[in-house]
């Protein structure tokens, strides 16, 4: 019986699942493995093990988690990743029991994100169209930029791009997201001009690399050499970083997301209906989206400053 395996057992066969029924993306995953390791190494510990282990013992490594001082998102996460195990080892009839049922988590914090003004993204762009490091590199980060700020996409999802839904000059996108999910998102005029830019560049370096070392051709929007055949997100993150310090802006205040929440935030300040930000977003919950209302509230009084027949007075 699974009972008798080991935790490692327990966990690699829970990645196992929710690779294979939820499609699950590789970073969460790795969230899950990470968080179930920690809470193994504490049963472990106390000489217990996800077999055994009763709802008491699960609080109380909660409460060390707390006192350990992580964040209250942090551990909204970790008990998260708990519960779904003990699930997953209910349905699979290795426990008789759901110890972490009824425990209740800390909730997560609504903490705003991060975001940029219109002016910093204009200086982020503005640095990524004058790159020194030749016109590949200029054409390439003008690209990666204006495709990142046009649709909201996460960087994962811009970085593993395939070619092939980007040729023809599209009007939008078919992204394919968390768990598989496809949306469609619209691209502005300059993103379309700085993905046909460089395409054309990105194709005769590829025509030249075939013909003179019969490399083949690559199946992603931004080849790279390395394992994963793409520009990955840690790279993408150092090429930001270099933009801000070009640029003027605080890199502390930069990052991919950033440019994510500052789509949805400038979005949202010009106008743009929640749902429809949720839905270019790929957010599968509104409630998800709602953290970006914190911009209507200037929004709002600018209105009635504006349209009130009493404002003037």
């Amino acid at each position: 019986m699974a009972t008798d395996h080991p935790m490692s057992h327990w966990i690699s066969a829970f990645l196992e699942a929710k690779a294979a029924e939820l499609g699950a993306a590789e970073n969460t995953l790795a969230a899950y493995g990470r968080d179930l390791l920690g809470f193994s190494q504490f049963l472990e510990a106390a000489q217990q093990t996800f077999a055994t282990v009763t709802r008491d013992q699960i609080e109380s490594y909660l409460i060390e988690c707390e006192a350990e001082g992580l964040s209250t998102s942090t551990r909204a996460r970790r008990l998260s990743s708990i519960k779904q195990l003990f699930r997953f080892a209910f349905e699979e009839g290795w426990r008789t029991d759901n110890p972490a049922i009824q425990i209740s988590g800390p909730g997560r914090s609504k903490k705003l994100p991060k975001t940029l003004s219109e002016e910093e993204v204009d200086r982020l762009l503005s640095a990524a169209r004058c790159d020194t490091q030749g016109t590949a590199a200029r054409l390439r980060n003008t690209c990666l930029m204006e495709l990142l700020y046009a649709t909201g996409m996460r960087v994962s999802e811009l970085v593993s791009l395939p070619v092939s839904a980007c040729r023809g000059d599209p009007r939008v996108l078919l992204i394919k997201g968390k768990g598989g999910k496809e949306r469609i998102v619209p691209l502005s005029p300059p993103a379309r001009d700085a993905l046909a830019a460089w395409l054309l560049e990105r194709d005769a370096k590829e025509t030249l690399a075939r013909q003179e070392k019969g490399t083949p051709n690559s199946l992603f929007l931004f080849p790279s050499t390395g394992k994963l055949g793409h520009l990955t997100r840690h790279r993408f993150f150092q090429l930001i970083k270099d933009f801000a310090v070009r640029g003027g802006v605080s890199p502390s205040n930069v990052t991919p997301h950033t440019l994510r929440h500052a789509f949805a935030t400038h979005l949202l300040s010009n106008g743009a209906d929640l749902r429809v930000i949720q839905t270019l977003l790929g957010h599968a919950d509104l409630a998800t989206t709602e953290i970006y209302t914190h911009v209507l509230a200037d929004r709002l009084k600018e209105l009635v400053l504006e349209h009130h027949p009493l404002a003037e007075e």
